[in-house]
């Protein structure tokens, strides 16, 4: 279903809805080093990040007339990124834990002597903890947004940024 041109639509956005992929293709270059920004900052994995940023875009295209202008079209597609990388990570913690035999991949700092910067050490982060704390102190979403999302209690969100900011200031120490 297409909203109407009246709309607070923006036009290319509606360009694309009908199937333009020329205004897709812009509005792709418009919002690509956000939405890849957002994927590596959840998953602290560059090459997963760049997978995940790919199929989000093609999750926006196909869903593209979903979109009807209730925010703005980086808000939706902010919610979108969000959804897909969350539900992405769910699907892989059943796999593991359906083949316990598979390695769990874990963060690793080299050594007292390496500086590093604050994504590096966001990079360091258990997977839940990271996510509460991309969501809540860098995206700025509310603990019963992430709660909702997240599908856990607004007390463990509370928790996890507890621990997030608790590891960080470990690892960032001086």
């Amino acid at each position: 279903m297409l909203v109407c041109p009246s709309s607070n639509i923006p036009d290319i956005v509606i360009r694309a809805q009908a199937g333009d992929r020329q205004a897709f293709e812009q509005l792709y270059r418009q919002n690509l080093g956000r939405v890849h920004a957002l994927c590596l900052r959840l998953t602290a994995d560059p090459l997963w990040a760049d997978e995940l940023t790919q199929q989000v875009f093609i999750r926006a295209w196909q869903r593209l007339t979903s979109f009807e202008g209730r925010s703005a079209f980086s808000t939706w597609l902010h919610r979108l990124t969000v959804n897909h990388v969350m539900g992405q990570q769910r699907s892989l913690r059943r796999r593991r834990s359906a083949q316990r035999d598979l390695p769990i991949r874990l963060s690793v700092v080299s050594g007292p002597e390496t500086a590093l910067d604050l994504e590096q050490a966001i990079a360091t982060l258990p997977p839940r903890a990271r996510l509460v704390f991309v969501l809540h102190d860098v995206e700025g979403w509310s603990h019963p947004e992430i709660a909702r999302e997240a599908g856990i209690a607004v007390g463990t969100s509370k928790a996890q940024l507890h621990r997030a900011r608790h590891l960080l200031r470990e690892v960032l120490r001086p």
